[in-house]
């Protein structure tokens, strides 16, 4: 049964990478490398004898992508946030990002883009793995935002992120294998600095490995095939060959 089960996984990571029917000839590729550490954690050590304070919870993450053949600085992240756990298994979040842009994300300038977000967060153990998800809603403003006629000033999008962590003792007790996916809809239309069209987005696909260091720190080393739909927009649809490093700090 855990034979096919992995089978299954490998096809479905696999798929997701190699074979997205959206890309066309219009489509350009870049490699990227990013880098992100996030740290959660909860409010209990401020009085251990209150039980309760260990439902509300922080979130601190920050990122750096690097474009064009890694050469240069495409894109930063800085996403605070404050969460409740309803229960040992679902936390409700929402907190604030911030996102300067270069290129080959923006055109003919960089500019900076604030979001105000929520989420719904899920994970549990099951005799195959960790599973988890993680729903999304966020609004976008961004600088030099000049709305086209019939459309928004906020760019708002919904995204979607199904993660498995499949544990690897036969190697080490603490290697994982790591396959997921997250799918990006488009909720408006803005004529952003990259332009925005209602519907599907783009979608991240991610395989590699997963090493838990102990149980504060796990860090995750893999590929991320990002495409990014622009069927109304001028500009070509974009296809990330990306090199992921992530550090999760849990406290």
């Amino acid at each position: 049964m855990f034979k096919k089960i992995n089978k299954f996984i490998l096809l479905v990571a696999f798929g997701l990478i190699f074979s997205n029917p959206a890309a066309a000839d219009r489509t350009v590729e870049d490699f990227e490398v990013w880098g992100n550490i996030t740290a959660l954690g909860n409010f209990g050590a401020i009085n251990p004898n209150n039980p309760d304070l260990k439902k509300f919870r922080w979130w601190m993450e920050g990122q750096g992508r690097f474009g064009n053949d890694a050469t240069q600085f495409t894109q930063s992240l800085i996403r605070p946030g404050l969460g409740y756990a309803i229960t040992d298994k679902i936390v409700v979040w929402a907190g604030y990002a911030w996102a300067p842009t270069a290129e080959p994300l923006s055109i003919a300038h960089p500019f900076n883009e604030h979001r105000i977000w929520e989420q719904v967060t899920w994970a549990d153990n099951f005799s195959f793995g960790r599973l988890s998800a993680r729903s999304r809603f966020e609004q976008r403003f961004f600088d030099h935002n000049a709305p086209i006629a019939g459309s928004d000033d906020v760019a708002h999008r919904f995204r979607q992120l199904v993660k498995l962590a499949v544990p690897m003792p036969a190697i080490d007790p603490n290697l994982s294998f790591i396959v997921q996916s997250e799918l990006f809809i488009a909720m408006t239309t803005v004529d952003n600095p990259g332009f925005i069209s209602r519907g599907y987005d783009q979608n991240r696909a991610f395989v590699g490995l997963g090493y838990k260091i102990n149980q504060y720190a796990t860090v995750e080393l893999g590929y991320m095939n990002q495409f990014i739909n622009r069927p109304h927009s001028a500009r070509p649809d974009q296809m990330m060959h990306n090199l992921v490093a992530n550090l999760f700090l849990n406290f």
